[in-house]
């Protein structure tokens, strides 16, 4: 749409253009879409947090029993050819649009590379070239989020929450 900056923001500023929010973009871990014309940098190796979420919306967009998520700072991230190629969607409104909360995809292939919110990204560890052992303990999810309303059971001892982690209650692995 004319006259929007959310093009040029983390994370759609490309990461050899620095600016006064981001003056070096260090690139760590490098993540990708199948085809590859989509690729990402991240300049952290560890995210905030790592959840698995079982919701339904989760489930039908990624034709998967759950999602694997991680989350990053907006800044942290820094797409190589900033939006282009990428396809928005709003699960709120069903509307193919940049209007945040939003799902991002490749244009393309239709890979999911993240969804965005106001300050934070939450992207698919699966995307990223995870090269050592430390790199991939360091995406290892800590929780299960709305677990009722999983497809298959987990037990790995992980917490498991009704809705939202520290925002619902507890429920048992089964």
């Amino acid at each position: 749409m004319p006259g929007e900056t959310w093009q040029t923001d983390p994370p759609y500023q490309q990461p050899d253009r620095p600016s006064v929010e981001r003056a070096a973009f260090r690139r760590k871990l490098r993540g990708a879409c199948h085809c590859g014309r989509i690729v990402y940098w991240l300049s952290k190796d560890e995210p905030l947090a790592s959840k698995y979420c079982h919701c339904n919306d989760c489930k039908v967009l990624h034709g998967a029993p759950f999602q694997w998520a991680a989350i990053f700072h907006k800044s942290d991230m820094a797409f190589q050819h900033g939006a282009a190629g990428l396809r928005f969607y709003n699960s709120a409104t069903e509307r193919a649009e940049h209007d945040l909360p939003c799902k991002v995809s490749c244009s393309h292939c239709g890979t999911l590379v993240m969804d965005e919110g106001r300050n934070m990204v939450l992207l698919f560890p699966t995307l990223l070239s995870l090269e050592d052992e430390k790199q991939r303990r360091n995406f290892e999810a800590q929780c299960h989020i709305f677990y009722p309303q999983r497809v298959v059971d987990i037990p790995d001892g992980k917490p498991k929450w009704a809705g939202l982690d520290t925002k619902s209650s507890l429920v048992g692995e089964s």
